[in-house]
């Protein structure tokens, strides 16, 4: 095994992964963990990381203690705001050296290894970014409370909202919102107990019940996955009117939503040249080279 190792980490909303690669680009393993956007409480964050991080290692043949030689690039939902990554960087990490920027930096960076390009994040949450003559630009991606269009948390808390319209009798009920009802009891008051407490991941999964029930042309679901196509083209739009030459598509519901696009969005798609996670593999090596510990690219 080569002396020279590095870890690349994909921090999302719903799981952390990790990947463990040598200086020749060889794959030594993988591992995932929990919700890791480091808006949420740094302990937990942590737990997600390590988690994600043990497994790739122990799949090389490793032991959690050869960390420490280990430099580590990590792409995280959240690490746009400030605030976030000073709380995450707060507690001690285990790494060589430790470099964190937003998951939107890490995907552009594997999808076009430095080059002219935009990418666009859907899964969990949204977020639009792009790099023209090393300019950055992000579009979208401030957060579930007042942005993230598109996401599957977004679809999940608009059938939610739907399936309250139509307990009300605003909106006709169709086959969508009397399965999601019928999931809290057909009492709404259980729903809004549920809301209360739920997070992002929590509202994503109901996405693809919604998909699914799209294609059955179900009334909401075809208005919802419409609506967050639309809201989809709009971010792309914006990226590729400010000078991108093409752009990537990542997440969940990338591809899942990519057929209710606009024709002319979808020919400016192009296959990545590589993933997130090896975009955080650049991240690290990057940082290390330079001699930069704990850094963060904003």
């Amino acid at each position: 095994m080569s002396e020279f190792l590095f870890l690349g980490i994909d921090g999302g909303g719903t799981k952390c992964r990790a990947r463990l690669r040598d200086d020749k680009g060889n794959l030594l393993g993988e591992g995932s963990g929990g919700p890791s956007n480091i808006r949420l409480d740094p302990d937990l964050v942590w737990n997600s990381i390590l988690t994600a991080c043990r497994e790739a290692v122990r799949q090389a043949g490793l032991q959690e203690e050869d960390l420490r030689r280990i430099p580590a690039g990590m792409g995280a939902a959240g690490a746009g705001q400030k605030s976030a990554v000073e709380r995450l960087l707060s507690r001690p990490h285990p790494f060589a050296s430790f470099a964190i920027d937003t998951d939107a930096h890490t995907a552009w960076l594997g999808a076009f290894g430095g080059g002219d390009g935009a990418i666009l994040i859907v899964g969990t949450g949204s977020c639009g970014y792009g790099c023209v003559g090393g300019r950055r630009q992000y579009v979208g991606g401030w957060g579930y409370e007042i942005s993230d269009e598109g996401s599957g948390a977004a679809i999940g808390r608009e059938i939610l909202r739907r399936t309250i319209w139509a307990y009300d009798g605003r909106i006709p009920a169709t086959p969508l919102s009397r399965t999601v009802l019928a999931e809290f009891n057909d009492d709404p008051e259980i729903l809004v107990d549920w809301v209360g407490k739920a997070r992002p991941s929590d509202y994503a999964r109901y996405a693809p019940l919604v998909l699914e029930h799209a294609q059955r042309r179900d009334p909401i679901g075809l208005e919802l996955i419409r609506n967050a196509a639309d809201e989809m083209a709009q971010i792309a739009t914006r990226l590729l009117d400010l000078g991108a030459p093409a752009l990537c598509i990542f997440g969940g519901l990338a591809e899942p939503l990519r057929p209710w696009l606009p024709p002319p969005l979808q020919h400016a798609i192009v296959p990545p040249a590589a993933d997130a996670l090896d975009g955080a593999i650049l991240l690290g090596r990057t940082a290390q080279s330079g001699g930069r510990n704990d850094r963060t690219g904003l």
